[in-house]
């Protein structure tokens, strides 16, 4: 398959060039778009309680969203509050004193049933009508706006990221390769695989809700791998042409072992990836779509554009020749081996270390707390929270299937309002006849620990009626239950594929298992660090966030899966130089020192460039992808230099051939579909 592959790009390289050239500026065109018609906070799952009692709301009182206004400084002219009412999509305008008295908080409540140009015009009218009102301090913001403000901060971090990494990597790939051609190469499948994304993507958004991080996420992982499998196939193309190979059998020859290494590598962080599909959350999903759909899309692009390109201009790219089986990794490797216990032990306790903050972890929607401190819809959000008390929580919104009258729902009410935590229960005017529509309203914030236990304590109280618990804290609740009941599952799914491909791919059952046991160290450590730096607020003056307090609930799924994908991904790297070189000699020793001689530079040049994409990414405003950004960079890191350079080697010494065992019944399975690299077929290009 791939020399048929190779084959068609070496005998059409303008059609296969000029076809990726069209996907990429597809993909330019719909990026834009896509942008605008993807969602910040999508919905819940269809099965959490909470978006069921969502749906129910929407059909007993179809109301709108709000935008608020806070006027400091002077009071609110009744004028202004008639004017707001008038406007078109607006249903009603309430004010609010605060709490010190010296501000009112303007509530501006649409219409429901407004179809989206219509509330987007309501909500501009309203915006513009409230900063227009006579006072020394005016801010703006509330839910519907906040939605928009992260829309725009997410469309502005991804151009700032790609502004900031690009050029760098491309220069670092320029030293690596010694010319700016070559460099251009891997950079040319990254943006190809990513324009093949965004069209995806945009598709998908047609039939369904995807999240806006769906984007950056993917760009992040497309100009990461992209970069990665073309170094990989470059690197294997020179050393082929060092041997004397013409440009179509050493293109032949790279992708029927370079080639193999990328498929395989690319298999292994899809499916990792798809471990994220057993969750019910949409958010979670949408990423996994894009990741999915970018990991394949640049490894097709590895397989045709680069052997297209090279087939063109493969000739002027400078030989190089193999690396032997002494140079600086080589060295490493041997010195490693003959400490290679002492080596185990520090590695292992060092990586438990970093992972100790983990220990402490706190998980939660920090909501606007996600915007930076400059956010008017944070401020907003922040003045509400200070200086509006009577508003300050979101209530926990309670459907139940009794009339409002009946006595069973009073006496059932005040058993809630004497709950710990709650500052009152009230029947809503949403109420109707056979429908009861209740407000309890929690003590402090509305996503914070003591609304979330008021959600559990109505949910499991016994009531003489069906009853529904819902609302904002009810949905952190739910998705924190979801994520939580999910996570072995996806853990599962994600172990056990990786672990039959790994086998496939090395006939070794011992491989895959070390290499489990050392990426979950690896990961530990990495999620130490995220609570170290974002939960504890070290190091949040240099990289210019104000520190949440906690972890976004979802990141450490997010952060434990694609980094899990991507630890893969220098494993295969590593183990396909070291099994080949293990066939040959037998030797296990050898076969490490001289794979990590030949995957070293590949490797640690790899990762530096990917540690550049992601930190360009972490430079952005939105905290969650500050997260995401640092914690993939920080698992690059820890991988490429204490995994691969360190305990690989210790632990391979030591496993001796043990390394290569596998049950007889497992061998034979190997030997029938087992994957090995086959000598490539050199056809003439024509």
């Amino acid at each position: 398959m791939l020399n048929r592959l190779s084959s068609i790009a070496l005998r059409a390289p303008r059609r296969v060039v000029a076809a990726w050239a069209i996907v990429f500026v597809l993909g330019l065109g719909a990026a834009g778009m896509l942008f605008s018609s993807l969602d910040a906070d999508l919905d819940g799952a269809s099965g959490f309680e909470s978006e069921r009692v969502a749906e129910r709301l929407g059909e007993l009182d179809p109301g709108g969203g709000e935008v608020v206004g806070i006027v400091d400084g002077a009071p609110v002219a009744p004028g202004v509050v008639d004017r707001l009412g008038r406007l078109e999509g607006v249903d009603a305008v309430h004010t609010l004193p605060s709490g010190d008295g010296r501000a009112t908080a303007v509530v501006v409540e649409l219409a429901g049933g407004l179809d989206d140009q219509e509330e987007a015009d309501a909500v501009e009218a309203a915006s513009g009508a409230l900063r227009a009102i006579d006072a020394p301090e005016v801010l703006v913001g509330g839910e519907l706006l906040l939605d928009d403000e992260v829309a725009e901060l997410a469309e502005r971090d991804a151009q700032r990221a790609e502004m900031l990494s690009l050029p760098v990597a491309l220069v670092v790939m320029a030293v690596v390769f010694g010319g700016v051609l070559a460099a251009g190469l891997p950079l040319a499948i990254a943006l190809s695989g990513v324009g093949a994304t965004m069209l995806g993507l945009t598709a998908v958004s047609s039939l369904t809700d995807v999240s806006l991080y769906a984007v950056n996420v993917t760009l992040m992982l497309g100009i990461g791998l992209g970069i990665d499998y073309g170094l990989l196939l470059l690197s294997r193309f020179r050393e082929e042409r060092a041997t004397g190979l013409e440009v179509a059998g050493a293109v032949h020859r790279t992708m029927a072992t370079a080639g193999r290494t990328v498929v395989f590598s690319a298999c292994t962080v899809a499916v990792a990836l798809a471990g994220l599909l057993v969750f019910e959350d949409p958010t979670i999903r949408s990423l996994a779509f894009g990741g999915i759909g970018v990991v394949l899309a640049t490894m097709l692009a590895s397989l045709t554009l680069l052997p297209a390109l090279l087939g063109r201009i493969g000739h002027r790219l400078r030989p190089q020749v193999a690396a032997g089986g002494e140079g600086g990794f080589a060295r490493l490797a041997r010195l490693i081996q003959r400490r290679s216990v002492p080596v185990v032990v520090v590695v292992g306790i060092g990586l438990v270390l970093l992972a100790a903050p983990f220990t402490h972890a706190r998980f939660d929607d920090i909501g606007v707390h996600a915007l930076p401190r400059s956010s008017e819809t944070r401020q907003v959000a922040e003045a509400i929270d200070g200086r509006f008390p009577a508003v300050t929580a979101e209530p926990v919104e309670v459907v139940a299937d009794v009339d409002p009258d009946d006595p069973a729902l009073a006496r059932w009410l005040d058993e809630v309002a004497a709950l710990p935590a709650v500052a009152g229960a009230t029947i809503d005017d949403a109420s109707r006849a056979g429908v009861t529509v209740a407000e309890v309203r929690p003590e402090g914030a509305s996503n914070g620990s003591a609304a979330q236990g008021v959600v559990r304590a109505v949910r499991g109280m016994d009531a003489p009626f069906p009853v529904a618990v819902g609302g904002d804290p009810a949905e952190i609740v739910d998705l924190r239950d979801s994520v939580v009941d999910r996570l072995p599952l996806a853990a599962a799914v994600l172990v056990t594929a990786t672990f039959v491909l790994l086998f496939l791919m090395t006939g070794s059952v011992v491989v895959p298992i070390k290499a489990i046991v050392m990426n979950v160290l690896s990961l530990g450590a990495t999620l130490g660090a995220l609570v170290w730096v974002f939960q504890d607020g070290h190091l949040s003056g240099l990289l210019g966030f104000d520190p949440p307090g906690s972890l976004d609930l979802l990141m450490p799924v997010i952060v434990f899966v694609f980094a899990f994908g991507l630890s893969m991904d220098y494993e295969v790297f590593l183990l396909a130089r070291i099994r080949e070189i293990w066939e040959e000699t037998g030797d296990n020793d050898r076969a490490v020192a001289e794979g990590l001689q030949r995957s070293g530079r590949i490797v640690t040049s790899a990762a530096l460039l990917i540690v550049i994409v992601f930190a360009g990414f972490a430079t952005g405003e939105i905290v969650a992808m500050k997260q995401l950004g640092i914690g993939l960079a920080v698992a690059v890191i820890v991988d490429a230099t204490v995994i691969r350079s360190l305990l690989v080697p210790a632990t391979m010494k030591l496993m001796g051939r043990w390394n290569w065992w596998a049950p007889p019944a497992l061998r034979r399975v190997h030997s029938r579909i087992g994957v090995r690299e086959a000598p490539a077929i050199i056809e003439p290009a024509t």
